[in-house]
């Protein structure tokens, strides 16, 4: 039997075992970019598992050398209309607050570089376990388009001038860096990563289901009161400044391979 051509398999694979949930985004030759398609795959997979009682903890992964690179950009220039944009921002908005939504705890698997929406991701899990191949970054700033979206969940993980600095700089930090800023709870060397992963996931599997949902639900509650209003704030900023002049040079620039603007 010939193998599925990768254009055809799904975007997040699922696999279940021992309470553990493990969804692995499965776009490696796009860096596992946040699309449309990975968006709402993303989604209909937190969606199921909300009340999915034989789940206690959520893994989320991904295959090849980075965890994620963000929005397509080509996706997004293809957009071209304002509120078209817009509505891609709610939608991941949407997507990110689900995961704080859940019952069960969400552990980012990080192997390979987060950045922008993808550091978002991290962020915006309940914990992270990082390669030390691992690197996180905002880079929006540079191409002209603030990363205003992934500033909310990574403003809410960071010490405030730490998550400024990530944010005005776009410059990219390591693993230990992320770990010493708390972006990530723990480093792994590379072959480590997985089992790292999964004993933490075993440890908080074993707790009280319904006490950890109740105890997870209650720390957000009391720390983000704002979040859906933040969020709602930043995705208009985003969107507008991807549908803004400079944002719009900056894909150019960005999907062209050319240096940044005024570089």
């Amino acid at each position: 039997m010939s193998a599925v051509p990768k254009s055809e398999q799904p975007p997040l694979l699922r696999e279940d075992r021992d309470g553990i949930c493990t969804l692995t985004m499965n776009r490696p030759q796009q860096m596992n970019l946040l699309t449309t398609q990975m968006l709402a795959a993303l989604q209909s997979a937190f969606d199921n598992i909300a009340s999915d009682s034989g789940v206690r903890v959520v893994i989320l992964a991904a295959g090849g050398k980075g965890f994620s690179a963000g929005h397509d950009l080509k996706e997004i220039r293809a957009l071209k209309e304002l509120a078209k944009i817009e509505t891609l921002f709610a939608q991941c908005s949407r997507m990110m607050q689900s995961i704080t939504a859940l019952p069960q705890p969400v552990i980012a698997r990080v192997q390979g570089t987060a950045a922008a929406a993808g550091c978002q991701l991290v962020a915006q899990c309940d914990l992270a376990v990082a390669s030390e191949a691992a690197s996180f970054t905002t880079p929006g700033v540079t191409w002209g388009f603030f990363c205003s979206t992934p500033g909310v969940a990574v403003g809410r993980n960071l010490l405030r001038k730490r998550a400024m600095e990530l944010l005005l700089t776009g410059e990219l930090i390591d693993a230990r860096k992320a770990l010493e800023w708390g972006l990530v709870n723990r480093v792994a060397t590379p072959d480590k990563l997985i089992e790292e992963t999964e004993k933490l996931a075993r440890q908080i599997a074993e707790k009280p289901p319904a006490t950890v949902a109740a105890g997870k639900r209650a720390f957000y509650r009391q720390m983000d009161l704002g979040v859906q209003q933040a969020y709602d704030l930043a995705s208009q900023v985003i969107a507008a400044s991807f549908a803004h002049e400079e944002g719009r040079e900056g894909m150019e620039a960005f999907i062209e391979k050319r240096p940044a603007p005024g570089k």
